[in-house]
């Protein structure tokens, strides 16, 4: 446990922006780096989905803490407007999902089941001349659709940069800058080393994405943490009336948002570190979507966003102490759930830092099963 009040959080995604977020509440300093800005991330560019019933891992190691984390999102997000000043979009979203085969059926039967079975949530079937009233504009042929309802969105970006200013409000504080080291005495870091200075501290983060493998080695400690890159397109569809659900079938998705977009979602493409938005995703997710939507064609691209979700060699999170210190924490590996586990992760490293132990489920995130064996 730690007496700390100077902690140093590399990364300003929704992980450290959580975690400085839940230390502030606690009257612990803290100092966000960040090497181009708060969410300029993959944690300012998802489409900003909160589903803790369904991904890697859910059911299974990871649904106890999406569940607490969606919990979490739902009854503090009227708190975090207001601490922050800064409205996120917070709402609940009505999905439906398409089969156009048999084969998919099976499928959606396992989404209503889980649905079904869980407090809050629901999903029901849809016949094919109730759906195109519903929505007129998609495909022919589909022959059912699965309404679910309990999910949550927010905007992404907002919602980070609002960790942010909250934290900052009670104290916490945000610097641009590049580290490029630590100092260290025995099992601990004493000093972050930046390009441009230097940062004492009593316990430091590691929360920046797939660049925290980087920070680990630094540390001599194993951050396995590698870029998925996934793409997002932002179309316009003007005189046309807004969509009133979320519409998915296969891998792409269509989201309405305010001002009448509909973003067209999402691929997953292993690249390295390179960000650049391709043409060939362009053609993929507009292919697919209009196999879903035909006049998704006619849309006017407002974007086209690129970002690099970070994720481990099983698909989990790490959470927890780092293996071989004292003082170092990791908050990483959210891959495609990072948004929606950000407040139990933030709440959970917080406790790590000012109590030694949290009643968050963070017990198979721990750093150490990745640690080499004999070490």
């Amino acid at each position: 446990m730690s007496n700390s009040r100077e902690v140093v959080i590399v990364g300003g995604g929704a992980m450290g922006c959580a975690v400085a977020y839940h230390l502030a509440k606690e009257g612990v300093g803290a100092t966000i780096v960040e090497r181009e800005g708060v969410g300029s991330q993959a944690s300012g560019y998802s489409a900003g989905g909160l589903n803790p019933l369904q991904g890697y891992g859910i059911p299974g190691p990871l649904a106890p803490l999406a569940l607490d984390s969606f919990r979490m999102h739902v009854e503090s997000c009227g708190q975090l407007k207001d601490e922050s000043g800064l409205d996120f979009r917070p709402q609940m979203v009505s999905m439906v999902k398409a089969a156009f085969e048999e084969s998919e059926l099976s499928q959606l039967q396992e989404t209503l089941d889980i649905f079904q079975a869980a407090n809050g949530f629901s999903a029901q079937w849809v016949e094919p001349e109730d759906l195109y009233s519903l929505e007129p504009r998609l495909a022919q042929g589909i022959l059912r659709g699965l309404q679910t309802e309990g999910n949550a969105a927010v905007d992404s970006l907002l919602y980070t940069v609002a960790l942010s200013k909250a934290a900052e409000k009670l104290g916490a504080t945000v610097r641009l800058g590049v580290v490029i080291g630590f100092e260290k005495a025995g099992e601990r870091v004493t000093t972050v080393l930046l390009e441009d200075g230097e940062i004492s501290c009593d316990s430091v983060v590691v929360a920046a994405g797939p660049w925290s493998a980087q920070a680990g080695r630094r540390l001599g400690t194993l951050i396995p943490v590698e870029p998925l890159k996934g793409e997002i397109l932002r179309m316009e569809t003007p005189g046309s009336a807004p969509l009133t659900h979320d519409f998915s079938w296969g891998r792409v998705s269509l989201h309405p948002r305010p001002g009448g977009q509909v973003w067209v979602s999402s691929t997953e493409e292993w690249c390295g570190f390179d960000r650049r938005p391709s043409k060939s995703a362009r053609r993929g997710l507009l292919g697919e979507a209009a196999k879903l939507m035909p006049g998704i064609v006619e849309a006017v691209l407002v974007k086209h966003t690129a970002c690099l979700r970070p994720v481990t060699p099983d698909w989990l999170p790490i959470i927890g102490r780092a293996s071989g210190w004292s003082n170092v924490y990791v908050a990483t590996g959210g891959a495609k759930k990072g948004i929606l586990i950000s407040p139990g992760t933030g709440k959970a490293v917080a406790d790590l830092i000012t109590r030694g132990e949290t009643q968050v489920p963070i017990g198979p995130f721990a750093p150490e099963r990745f640690a080499p064996a004999g070490a």
